[in-house]
């Protein structure tokens, strides 16, 4: 069935649900996991200056290694065959989709799995869905998994 899962996971509670639904599919069908971290600003476009642009990008690079970091240590303690890669894509939130569908295309991935935050009008309006755009670019089966305390959130 499935036997290479790209995991997209960013920190998020939803992501890290995630990552538990990929434990459980890579344990059942002795898969290899792939863990993504796309590093972007695009959840601060329009609240920082550009001056500080570099200095964020290093910041969410760091985080995304010690997300990778704390991914790993998850997989590798389930018996889970794993590796991890990190993307930068800032600009815009469709190029996170467009890193993770391009890295399933490579890496030829039976199954994307990642955690969607559910978020809703004006914030969904102005950043998009990431999930949705993986969803639209790509051939591949996709798990959405979210967070059940997103539920509530009205953003």
């Amino acid at each position: 069935m499935y036997r290479r899962i790209l995991l997209g996971i960013d920190g998020s509670p939803s992501s890290w649900q995630a990552l538990q639904q990929a434990v459980s599919m890579a344990q059942a069908t002795n898969a290899e996991v792939c863990a993504m971290f796309v590093a972007d600003d695009s959840g601060l476009l329009f609240e920082i200056p550009l001056s500080d642009r570099p200095r964020l990008m290093a910041d969410v690079i760091a985080y995304g290694k010690r997300v990778l970091a704390g991914a790993g240590a998850c997989l590798s303690a389930a018996g889970v065959r794993w590796s991890s890669r990190l993307v930068e894509a800032p600009g815009m939130p469709a190029r996170i989709a467009e890193a993770i569908v391009a890295e399933a295309d490579h890496w030829s991935a039976d199954v994307i799995v990642m955690g969607t935050h559910g978020h809703r009008a004006v914030r969904h309006m102005v950043l998009g869905s990431v999930s949705e755009r993986v969803v639209s670019k790509t051939v591949r089966p996709v798990l959405l998994v979210r967070d059940p305390s997103c539920a509530a959130d009205p953003s």
